[in-house]
Formats: structure tokens, C-alpha cells, sequence
């Protein structure tokens, strides 16, 4: 009888958080804007200046915002999972696919795709349920000669942490004297882990020689197919490493490389097109109902993760309203104090966990669970109720040349989509791999989606940089849900850019992205008006697709102090109630932030870091975003995306981390320029206009100082050596431009 109370019982609940404080403070904040703008409208109605005109609709945009960002934060939730009642509700688990992608061996170590691919291999889910798919868009055999040795590993790792319930399972976090799950008390322990950790050695030293050549091995046998190869111009590799042919539920699953065809002439869509062909290829392949994927660099951190997933897909609810499951992403090798501002501690706890309140988290490319019948476009069981079928995945009623059209005209690739759509795929005695090389090539090849849905109604979406967003706001606006998987420990953990350098070239590929997507026929706006994509939530995807569009009301406010400066002019009030209206403004919204940040346990110089990395992201990075998009709308350029560096594991500290690296990059020019730009107007005030009458008051002066607190970083980059200092054309660039805005200001005002 309790056994039954209990199958009946939801697998995973949304609990409601309040965050009373951060609504007051929010709401105060946004009182607060109102009012300057409601003040801006008087003065200006009274007594326009271009300063003041300029503020208006700086702060207009803020306002907006804010506003965005308000309504994301509104309604925060989590969700808390049952694995006990999963385990009663669903004797035989389902298979889950695992996807890993890779795209250069240089920029993405081997070392670190082998320590995630080993995390998963070592998953608390029984082994001939899952399997796991390389994807490696650098065509390397480095990258293969690494899977293959660590395969060889992984015949010793998955038992051992399996018999001693490791936590941490990727090897070098393990080995890093990092890990709290030592189980020393276990007979027998500490010579196992100790030979582990000789053979973790030995797999590192093999991994290091073999990137020290330019070819791993001789190229003969398994290693042949890469003879001759271009990482940009090859056939399909497709290689089953290791296979679980016993179907043994504690051995090593499967193990599959991937390394999609590429041609010069033909678009191979990044990412996007990656994930697609891991798809295809794992759909006649495994053809399991849930996929994983990953980046190369996000281990699992929790080995439960797949089971606290599942609680929230075969929930009664779940199964008919959820698309995908998202887990948050945490990083390992924080600078001290978050010096580049890129660990996302309280973001998740606000926006991320704000977002999930909504119609749900958005998709961030990594870390996340996908059902296999919404990628291949189905709508949420609701329409099948309502009578609204989706063409797209109705099996029977579509001709056979209306399957081709969508699915591509590989017949056992249309076979396999047709029982994953109608979910014949849920439980398999056959755990062998039966790898037919002309279909896996077939939709592999270059040229398989052309005149098909994929990358349009199927698959991963193509039309922007960040395709993650793209693919989560189509499968939004078709009326799906998705849920935020918050788990103890976090489930996943990844290596963030170690430079100022890398976080820049990342955030202008995220920005750029997303303004691609705002501008497109995806707009989160066209979402609401014409499908199914909640307002707030459509508000809350405008708050971060529009991250491009930011740069220019806060460069353009940046530089308006220092114009008054020059100019003999304002655009604060100096006295009476106005003054006390930004001034209370400011102190409202730093006080608001710092609580988060401290309420989430980091320190105040964190806060600090990530307030002026905000500043300088957006005015920088983001910037370039925004003229990329503006080139490519013009058809001048195209964007690129650009693939972040990851580090390989290190303990090491020569005491420079945290410092600023400078190369010759334009997207430096912006802050050095507004840096000069305030320096001089600073001078102007403190020298030449010292005690003789001006119109501006304290508040430009204290902007202008903020704007140079915000580049200290930049300021030590103009008398630095080596990478830490910024390159004299650079230097001399920025001067230019500084140079003839001073004039600009200077010819306004004579």
C-alpha cells in the first residue's frame, strides 16, 4: 500500500523562493529610475541641452532594462528531485546518449576531453544504458589517440569508482588533492587508489608525448583514416572505441568518435551542425530517448546527475510539458576574487533560478538534457490533445518523400527518427553496436541537410553564433517548457578563460549571437505574437539577446561626464530634489547588488570585480559584438565563432593570476580610449578649471573618477611590460581617438 502511495507521488517538485529583499530593493531601484526619467522629461521640456537629451535616452534604455531584468527575477524557483521514488516508478531505466564536443586540439587540450569523457564513462547509471559520443571538429588524431588510451583506462577507472563510490570521477580533480572522497577507511583503498593515480600518471605522460609530435603514432590500422586529413577538409571518421558487447550494467559503456565530413565549399554551421551530426549518427547508431551533451571541458561533478535529470523528464508532467533539463554551470579553477568576472555564482541564483519561474531556463549549450523527440521537432503533447498536430512527427500520415524532406534521405536514419518519435526505443535487449558505415557517412556528409528541415525545424537551429539560446527559444516558442536542475554538489564543473583576453573574445561571441537572434525572424517578439512564448519569458530572452545593444547607451553614458567636463556643461542636477534622485539611485542599486553577491557567499572585493568587468564587457566586448552584427546585416562580414581557450589542468601560480593580459586586439580600443578620454577631462577640472566657474557640478566629476576606477585594470596596462602591458599602437590608436573627441567636445563649446 505505501509502495503504491508513493509511485503515485511526483518524481521532482518546483519550490517557490521568496527573495522579499531583492524584490524591495529591485522595486525601489526601478521607482527610482522612473523618477529621473519623469525629472529628464521636465527639464527638458523647460530647457534643453544636448547633454541632458542625451541622458534621457541613455536612461530610457536603462530603464527598459531594468525592467526586463526585474520581471526575470520576479518569480525565482529550484527544483527538488525524488531518486527513491524514480527508482520505484521506473524499474528499467531508460538509455541516455552522451554527447562531447571538441572542435581544436590546441585550444582544447586532449587531456581535458579525455577527464570529462572518463567522468561520464563513470556515471552511477548502469553502463549498457549509456553511450558516449565524441565529437572532434578538429579532426585530430591526437584527440583519437587520446580516446583510445583513456578507453584502456577507463576499464580500471569505472570499477574502482563504482566499488568505492568516488564522487568526484574525473581523474585529475581527483588526483588534484581537491577531492573530499577518499573512503580511506574501506579495506584495500588506499592501494587501489594509489595504483589508479600511477596509472593516471602513465595515461598523462602518453597523452603529453604524443602532442609533442606532430603525428600521435604511425598512421596505420585504426589510425589510417587520418593519413590524409585537413582539419577543414576531410571525410566522415566515425570509430567505435570500446564496446559494451556483453551489455555489462557495471562496465564501461559505449564509446563512439565522430569527426564530421568538412569541405572548403561548404558551410559546416559549427556547433550547431556538430550537434546535429552527433544526433544522426547516435539515432542509427543507439537511437536513445534522452541525450546529454557537454563541452569538452565540463566534467561531472555529481554522478547522479543522469537520475536527478530523469526524475524531472518521466514525471508525469514532465513527460508532457519539458523539453529540456538544464544544469547550471560551475567552474574550477576560480581566479581569486573572480578577477575577470566570469564564475556565474549569484547569476544562477537570480536570473537563472528567475528564468525557471518562468516558461524556463534558457538552453546554455552545455550541461543539458534533451528529449530525442523534440530535437527531431515535435510539439508538447497539449496540441495532440487540442487537435494540433505537428506535421513534422506524425508517423503514417507523412509520404515517405515528405519524411525525406524533413528527416533527409537516409532510410535508416528515417526509420530510427519514426520509433523515437513514438518512443519504441525505451527499453533494448540488443546492447551491440551495429555500425553500417555507408549510412553513418550518408548523414555525416557535407551535403545531407541541404532541401531538409534540419537546422530549421529539426535539430540544433542555425542562424546565429549561439545556437544554444536559438534552439532553446524555438523549442519556447513551440509551447514547451524547461526545467533548471539544481543538485548537491552542483552536477557539473568546467575551466573558465584564465585572461582578460579569452573573456573578451568570448563574451563578443555571446553578444553577437544573440543580437543575431534578436534581429532575425527568431525574435523572442515574433515568439509571443505569433506561437506560444509566455510574455515575462519573452521579456527575460529580450533582456539577454539584446546584451549587443547595451554598449552603445553605456559607452555614449560613460563619455557624457567627460564631455561636461570639457564642454562647461551638465547633465546631472546640481541641486534641489533632482540632485538626490541619482545619487539615492546609485547607492540603492550597489547596496541591492553587493547583498546579492555577499547572500551568495562571495566577498566584496568579488562584487567589485564583477560590477567593473560589467562595465568594461559591455563597453568592449560587447561593442564589437554589436558592429559584427552590423557588418553581417550590411553583408560586408560574416561573424566567427570563435572557440575559447581552455587550460589544462594546473595548481600552479606565479602570481600574475588575476592581472590583465593585453595584445593587439582592436576590441581593447574602446576602454583605452574612454580611459584617455576621462583622464584628460579630470585634468581639465583639477588644473586648468580649478576654482573658476563652472556649470558642473560634483556628480560629473565623480562619474568621470567611477569610469577610471572601472579601468584601473587598463590604466596598469598603459605602464605595463610584456603581455600585461598594452601594445604602443594600441596606445597610439586610442590617443587618436581621444584626441579628436576632446576637439569635438572643444568646437561644441566654443
Amino acid at each position: 500500500m505505501a509502495t503504491t502511495k508513493i509511485t503515485l507521488l511526483p518524481l521532482y517538485e518546483k519550490i517557490w523562493e521568496k527573495h522579499k529583499f531583492s524584490r524591495f530593493m529591485d522595486s525601489i531601484t526601478l521607482l527610482l529610475l522612473l523618477m529621473l526619467l519623469s525629472y529628464r522629461l521636465c527639464s527638458l521640456y523647460n530647457f534643453f541641452t544636448l547633454p541632458s537629451f542625451l541622458a534621457l535616452l541613455c536612461e530610457s534604455w536603462f530603464t527598459f532594462t531594468f525592467l526586463t531584468t526585474i520581471s526575470t527575477k520576479w518569480t525565482p524557483s529550484h527544483t527538488r528531485t525524488y531518486l527513491n521514488r524514480l527508482f520505484l516508478r521506473v524499474p528499467h531505466l531508460p538509455p541516455v546518449d552522451l554527447f562531447v564536443t571538441t572542435a581544436d586540439p590546441v585550444l582544447e587540450p586532449p587531456i581535458i576531453t579525455v577527464n570529462t569523457v572518463l567522468s561520464l564513462l563513470a556515471l552511477d547509471y548502469p553502463s549498457n544504458k549509456l553511450s558516449c559520443y565524441v565529437s572532434d571538429d578538429g579532426c585530430s588524431p591526437h584527440t583519437f589517440y587520446a580516446l583510445v588510451e583513456a578507453s584502456k583506462f577507463a576499464k580500471l577507472w569505472v570499477p574502482f569508482c563504482k566499488k568505492f563510490n568516488v564522487q568526484v570521477r574525473a581523474p585529475f580533480r581527483y588526483f588534484s588533492g581537491d577531492s573530499k572522497a577518499y573512503n580511506s577507511d574501506i579495506p584495500g583503498f588506499k592501494q587501489q587508489r594509489l595504483k589508479m593515480k600511477e596509472e593516471y600518471e602513465l595515461l598523462c605522460q602518453k597523452i603529453q608525448n604524443a602532442d609533442k609530435k606532430s603525428i600521435p603514432c604511425e598512421l596505420v590500422d585504426e589510425f589510417a583514416d587520418f593519413s590524409e586529413t585537413q582539419q577543414r577538409n576531410h571525410p566522415t571518421i566515425v570509430k567505435v572505441i570500446w564496446e559494451n558487447k556483453e551489455g555489462v550494467s557495471n562496465g564501461v559503456p559505449h564509446l563512439i568518435y565522430i569527426s564530421r565530413e568538412k569541405r572548403p565549399e561548404h558551410p559546416h554551421h559549427y556547433k550547431a551542425g556538430a550537434m546535429n551530426v552527433l544526433t544522426r549518427v547516435s539515432g542509427l547508431l543507439t537511437n536513445a530517448p534522452f541525450m546529454l551533451n557537454v563541452d569538452c571541458d565540463m566534467y561531472v561533478n555529481n554522478p547522479e546527475v543522469v537520475l536527478h535529470a530523469l526524475c524531472i523528464l518521466l514525471d508525469s508532467n514532465g513527460e508532457k510539458e519539458v523539453a529540456f533539463v538544464q544544469c547550471p554551470q560551475r567552474f574550477y579553477d576560480a581566479v581569486k576574487d573572480d578577477a575577470f568576472g566570469n564564475q556565474q555564482v549569484a547569476l544562477p541564483l537570480y536570473i537563472g533560478s528567475g528564468f525557471a519561474g518562468l516558461q524556463g531556463i534558457i538552453y546554455a549549450g552545455t550541461n543539458c538534457f534533451h528529449r530525442r523527440k523534440v530535437i527531431y521537432g515535435k510539439s508538447p503533447d497539449l496540441d495532440i490533445q487540442n487537435g494540433n498536430k505537428d506535421h513534422v512527427f506524425i508517423n503514417g500520415i507523412l509520404s515517405e518523400k515528405e519524411k525525406t524532406k524533413t528527416f533527409g534521405n537516409s532510410k535508416g536514419f528515417v526509420k530510427s527518427a519514426a520509433s523515437a518519435l513514438e518512443q519504441k526505443t525505451f527499453v533494448s535487449n540488443d546492447n551491440s553496436i551495429h555500425l553500417d558505415h555507408e549510412e553513418v557517412n550518408k548523414v555525416s556528409s557535407c551535403e545531407y541537410e541541404y532541401n531538409t528541415a534540419w537546422g530549421k525545424q529539426v535539430g540544433w537551429i542555425y542562424g546565429s553564433t549561439s545556437e544554444d539560446v536559438l534552439t532553446g527559444l524555438r523549442f519556447h516558442t513551440k509551447g514547451w517548457r524547461s526545467e533548471f536542475c539544481t543538485t548537491d554538489p552542483i552536477a557539473f564543473r568546467g575551466c573558465s578563460p584564465q585572461d582578460s583576453i579569452g573573456q573578451m573574445a568570448q563574451h563578443k561571441r555571446w553578444s553577437s549571437g544573440l543580437l543575431e537572434i534578436f534581429l532575425s525572424k527568431h525574435c523572442p517578439i515574433f515568439g509571443t505574437l505569433f506561437g506560444k512564448l509566455q510574455l515575462r519569458e519573452c521579456l527575460a530572452y529580450i533582456w539577454i539577446t539584446t546584451w549587443a545593444l547595451r554598449s552603445v547607451p553605456e559607452i555614449c553614458y560613460a563619455l557624457l561626464p567627460a564631455y561636461c567636463i570639457i564642454t562647461n556643461s551638465t547633465f546631472l542636477p546640481n541641486q534641489g530634489a533632482g540632485l538626490w534622485i541619482p545619487a539615492t539611485l546609485v547607492l540603492i542599486y550597489n547596496v541591492s547588488t553587493l547583498l546579492e553577491q555577499v547572500l551568495s557567499g562571495l566577498s566584496i572585493r568579488t562584487w567589485w570585480n564583477n560590477q567593473r568587468m560589467a562595465r568594461i564587457t559591455t563597453m568592449n566586448s560587447c561593442s564589437f559584438g554589436f558592429l559584427a552584427i552590423i557588418l553581417k546585416q550590411l553583408r560586408i562580414s560574416d561573424t566567427v565563432f570563435e572557440i575559447t581557450k581552455k587550460e589544462e589542468p594546473s595548481s600552479s601560480d606565479d602570481g600574475n593570476s588575476g592581472r590583465f593580459t593585453f595584445n593587439e586586439s582592436p576590441i581593447f580600443l574602446p576602454g583605452i580610449t574612454i580611459l584617455l578620454v576621462q583622464l584628460t577631462a579630470l585634468v581639465i577640472n583639477f588644473s586648468i578649471r580649478r576654482g573658476s566657474n563652472t556649470h558642473y557640478g560634483f556628480g560629473e566629476v565623480f562619474c568621470s573618477a567611477y569610469v577610471v576606477l572601472c579601468y584601473l585594470p587598463f590604466l596598469k596596462g598603459l605602464f605595463g611590460r610584456g603581455k600585461y602591458g598594452i601594445p604602443l599602437s594600441t596606445i597610439c590608436k586610442s590617443t587618436l581617438l581621444a584626441f579628436l573627441f576632446v576637439q569635438l567636445c572643444r568646437s561644441q563649446s566654443s
